[in-house]
C-alpha cells in the first residue's frame, strides 16, 4: 500500500512537471511591450513585463529591430519574419492610426548557433515615424534606442527613398560615427548595428534596390549653399563611407488587398514575394550577431541592465543626445583610467616634496589620458568624458595634496618633538659639555632636514631653527657658569680626598690654591666676562670638555658609575692595602713619631 502511494506520489509529481514545463513557452509566445511612451509622449518608460520576459533569457543576445514610417507594415513583416500569423503575432493594424506604442518584443526568441555560439534573437517592433500627435523629439528617441540596442537594424521603407528618409538616419550615422573606429580595432567593446534598407511594394523598373541606395546616397550639387542640402549630404557621405556596414533588399507586394494580408495563406500570396520572404530571413540570420558591449555578449539580465543605461540617458535633455551615449560607454573606461591614476599615485608614499608630487601626478595624469584616447569611443563627443576625466583626477589630486599636507605635518611636527626634547635633555647634563651640546645640535639638524619632507618643511624649518638657536643660548649661557661650580666642587673634593682619603697633601695644597684663586682672586680682579675669555680660561674648557666627552667616552654617562667604582677601589685601598703592608704613609707629614723618639738621649 505504502509503496503504491509513493508511485503515485512520483508520477503527480512528473506529470506537474511535465505540465509546467511545456506550459512556460506557451506563456512568453505573445509580444510584450518592453518601452512605452510617458504620458506627454516625449519620453520613454521601461515596461517591466517585457523585461522580465528577456531576462529569462541566458544565452548571448542578437536583437533584429524593424523601424520606420508608420503604417509602412513593419509588424506584418516581423511576423512574417518569424513565420506567424497575424492573430498570434504582433498586433497589425488596418486604421489610419498607429497601432504599435513604443517597442515590444516577441516573447520567444529564435534560437541560432552563429559561429559555434548559441545565440538568442530577438524581434522588436517599434512605433512608426510621423503619426499624429507625437512630437519629433519622441520619433529620435525611439530610433536612438533601436539603433543601439539592435545587432540588426531593419530600415523598413514603402516604395521607395525620399528626403526626409535620409535625413531620418542622421541620429544612426553620427552613432555609427562615434562607435564605427572602436570596431575597426582589436578590442571591440561596441558594434554598430548592420543597416538593412527594407524597401517593400518594390514595384520600380530598371534598377537593382542597391543602386537605389547607392544614388539616394549621392552628393547632391548646392551651389546656392542650402544648409538643409548641406546636412543632408554630410548624412550622405557618412552612409557611404560605412557602406560595409550596411545592405539593400527589397520585397515585392504580396497581394493587392492589402487589407486581407492577414487572411491569406503562403499559397495565396505572389510566389516572388514567397521566394523573397524566404531570401529575407537568410539575410537577416546571416548578418545577425550577438550584441558585444564592453567586449562582452549580453545575456538577458545584462541585455535590460544596458537597456536601462541607454534610456536614462537619452531621457536626460531635451532632445535625445549622442554625447550621453557616449558617456554611458565611456563610463567603464573612464573608471579604469582613474584605477589606474590612483594605482599610480599611491605608489607615492606621503608625504613627498610638493614639486615631486606635482611631477607624479602629470605623469599619472598623462598615462591615464593615454589609456582613454586608446579606449574611448566617440570622435567628436568625447570631450565631456575627457573633461569628466580631468575634473575627478583633479579631484583625486586635490585630496591627495590635503593628504600630503596632513602627513608632512604629522611627520615634521614629531621630528621637532624630538629635536625639542633632545635640546631640553641636554640643557640639563650633569657635567656640561660643549661638544655634546653642539654634536646633538648636528645630528638633530641634519636628521630634520632629510626627514622632514613635503608642505610643511618650510613653516617647520623656520620653528626648529628658531627653537635650535634660543637653545644654544641657553645652553652657553649656563655653560660657563656650570663649569666654573664644577671646578669649584671639584677643588673641595680634591681638598677632601688629599686630606683624608690618601692623605697626599701636595694634592690638598693643590687643590687649596685652586678653590681659593676661583673663589677670591677671580672674583676680585676679573668679572665673569673677562674670566671666560681669557685664554687661561679657554685652555681649561678645551682640557674639560677632553676629558667629559670624546667619540669614545662619555663622561656624563659614565659619571655616576665611574665616581661609585673609584670610591670602591679608595676604600680598598684605604682599609685592606694597609692591613697588608702596615701603616705606612707617604709624606712624613702625617706619620706619627716613634714611641720614645722624643725621649731618646741625644749624643753628641
Amino acid at each position: 500500500m505504502r509503496i503504491s502511494i509513493w508511485v503515485l506520489s512520483i508520477w503527480l509529481s512528473f506529470g506537474s512537471f511535465l505540465t509546467s514545463g511545456s506550459s512556460e513557452p506557451a506563456d512568453f509566445r505573445r509580444a510584450f511591450p518592453i518601452v512605452e511612451p510617458d504620458p506627454g509622449h516625449t519620453k520613454l518608460n521601461l515596461a517591466r513585463e517585457g523585461l522580465e520576459a528577456i531576462e529569462r533569457i541566458t544565452t548571448p543576445i542578437a536583437a533584429v529591430a524593424v523601424i520606420g514610417p508608420y503604417r509602412s507594415g513593419k509588424s506584418f513583416l516581423l511576423n512574417q519574419l518569424l513565420s506567424l500569423q497575424c492573430d498570434e503575432g504582433f498586433g497589425v493594424g488596418h486604421m489610419r492610426d498607429t497601432k504599435t506604442k513604443g517597442i515590444w518584443v516577441w516573447g520567444s526568441p529564435v534560437e541560432l548557433v552563429i559561429d559555434g555560439t548559441k545565440v538568442s534573437v530577438l524581434y522588436l517592433d517599434t512605433e512608426g515615424f510621423e503619426s499624429v500627435g507625437k512630437s519629433n523629439v519622441y520619433d529620435d528617441r525611439i530610433f536612438a534606442l533601436a539603433t543601439v540596442m539592435s545587432s540588426v537594424l531593419i530600415y523598413n521603407l514603402p516604395e521607395t527613398i525620399r528626403e526626409a528618409d535620409i535625413s531620418r538616419l542622421s541620429f544612426a550615422v553620427e552613432i555609427a560615427e562615434e562607435f564605427y573606429g572602436r570596431v575597426k580595432g582589436q578590442d571591440v567593446a561596441f558594434e554598430p548595428a548592420k543597416l538593412l534598407w527594407l524597401i517593400q511594394r518594390d514595384f520600380l523598373q530598371g534598377k537593382s534596390v542597391q543602386e537605389m541606395v547607392n544614388e539616394a546616397l549621392r552628393r547632391v550639387p548646392n551651389d546656392n549653399g542650402d544648409k538643409n542640402i548641406n546636412q543632408i549630404n554630410q548624412i550622405r557621405e557618412s552612409l557611404a563611407i560605412m557602406g560595409d556596414n550596411s545592405t539593400a533588399f527589397s520585397l515585392p507586394q504580396p497581394h493587392l488587398q492589402r487589407t486581407k494580408l492577414c487572411e491569406l495563406k503562403d499559397s495565396e500570396l505572389d510566389p516572388m514575394y514567397v521566394k523573397k520572404r524566404e531570401q529575407l530571413k537568410r539575410l537577416v540570420a546571416s548578418i545577425a550577431r550577438p550584441k558585444i558591449v564592453q567586449g562582452k555578449h549580453l545575456n538577458g539580465k545584462e541585455f535590460v541592465s544596458f537597456l536601462k543605461q541607454i534610456l536614462e540617458a537619452l531621457n536626460q535633455g531635451e532632445i535625445p543626445s549622442t554625447g550621453s551615449l557616449v558617456e554611458v560607454f565611456n563610463k567603464a573606461i573612464l573608471e579604469r583610467c582613474l584605477k589606474l591614476y590612483h594605482q599610480r599615485m599611491d605608489r607615492l608614499g606621503l608625504p613627498v616634496p610638493v614639486d615631486k608630487l606635482q611631477q607624479a601626478h602629470d605623469e599619472s595624469k598623462k598615462e591615464a589620458r593615454k589609456l582613454f584616447d586608446e579606449q574611448h569611443f566617440g570622435h567628436h563627443h568625447a570631450e565631456q568624458s575627457v573633461l569628466k576625466l580631468d575634473e575627478e583626477m583633479e579631484k583625486v589630486y586635490r585630496n591627495i595634496l590635503l593628504a600630503n599636507e596632513y602627513q608632512s605635518s604629522k611627520l615634521c611636527e614629531a621630528l621637532y618633538t624630538k629635536c625639542e626634547d633632545l635640546m631640553d635633555q641636554l640643557q640639563v647634563l650633569r657635567l656640561p659639555s660643549m661638544a655634546k651640546f653642539n654634536s646633538g645640535f648636528l645630528r638633530c639638524n641634519q636628521s630634520f632636514e632629510e626627514d622632514c619632507v613635503g608642505p610643511s618643511k618650510e613653516a617647520y624649518e623656520k620653528r626648529m631653527m628658531k627653537m635650535l638657536g634660543k637653545s644654544r643660548s641657553l645652553f652657553i649661557k649656563d655653560y660657563n657658569n656650570r663649569l666654573f661650580n664644577w671646578l669649584v666642587a671639584f677643588s673641595l673634593v680634591m681638598v677632601v680626598v688629599g686630606r683624608f682619603i690618601i692623605k697626599f697633601i701636595l694634592l690638598e695644597i693643590g687643590a687649596w690654591m685652586m678653590f681659593i684663586f676661583l673663589e677670591t682672586y677671580t672674583r676680585m680682579f676679573w668679572s665673569a666676562e673677562s674670566l671666560y675669555y681669557n685664554p687661561a680660561w679657554h685652555f681649561i674648557v678645551a682640557t674639560w670638555e677632553t676629558i667629559v666627552y670624546s667619540p669614545f667616552l662619555d663622561l656624563d654617562r659614565w659619571a655616576i658609575p665611574i665616581g661609585v667604582l673609584l670610591m670602591i677601589l679608595l676604600l680598598y685601598w684605604r682599609c685592606c692595602e694597609r692591613r697588608k703592608h702596615g701603616a705606612r704613609s707617604l709624606l712624613p707629614l702625617y706619620n706619627k713619631p716613634h714611641k720614645g723618639g722624643s725621649d731618646r738621649p741625644r749624643s753628641d
